[in-house]
């Protein structure tokens, strides 16, 4: 197999993905550069969660491949942060808005137990960045969705990934905090690149290196 260029980081290669008999992802290429911000669009139930599984290697594809690589070189694992969908998540789970903070520097290797100082004080600022430090005590299952959204965000980029992966990051967010969100994905796509689900690609269209439409198998650029 030969090297990628130096800034690949996810490659799929003639990836299919098949649910009793019905095919969802079809004979798929693609290639997520380190610094791209790349949008995925579609309707409901066209397979754009399980493009994103399929990326993480929480599903295993019907057929190909899905490779990643650091600096031209293929690697088993990437640094990544991962916001799910909200009805992913229990939030019957009794942890707090903190802890659920926090949880994202344990998946990212850091020993769980007590956090050190200069760790805690990455959790504080990432719930002040997104408005919830007057949550940090509460349970998760007191939340409102849009709350339990910018928890799960804050989990997702505290450890600052090499790669971002957002499932629909605005469901259940207020306009008014949305703009706050748009303002801070622009900012982060300066550090990382990221890979989105949403069905308002005209949001982040501005934002975006690459726009692509997934709809039961048909796979393309959003908008060609």
């Amino acid at each position: 197999m030969p090297s990628q260029p130096t800034d690949a980081l996810i490659v799929l290669e003639k990836v299919s993905l098949s649910y009793d008999e019905r095919e969802v992802l079809h004979d798929i290429d693609l290639v997520v550069s380190q610094g791209d911000f790349v949008v995925i669009t579609g309707p409901n139930g066209g397979g754009k969660t399980s493009m994103l599984r399929v990326m993480l290697r929480l599903l295993s594809p019907s057929a190909g491949r899905v490779r990643y690589y650091r600096s031209g070189q293929e690697v088993e694992q990437l640094k990544i942060g991962y916001l799910p969908q909200k009805n992913a998540i229990d939030s019957r789970f009794p942890i707090t808005v903190s802890e659920v903070v926090a949880s994202g520097l344990y998946s990212s290797g850091l020993r769980r137990g007590r956090l050190s100082g200069v760790w805690q004080l990455r959790v504080e600022e990432i719930l002040e960045l997104l408005g919830i430090e007057d949550l940090a005590a509460r349970p998760i299952g007191v939340l409102s969705g849009g709350q339990l959204q910018r928890a799960l965000l804050g989990r997702a980029i505290i450890s600052r990934p090499e790669l971002l992966v957002l499932d629909e990051p605005l469901s259940y967010i207020d306009e008014a905090f949305g703009v706050r969100i748009y303002s801070l994905l622009e900012r982060l796509s300066r550090e990382t690149t990221v890979v989105m689900v949403t069905h308002r690609p005209a949001k982040v269209s501005k934002m975006a290196t690459q726009m692509l439409y997934v709809d039961r198998g048909q796979f393309g650029l959003w908008g060609g």
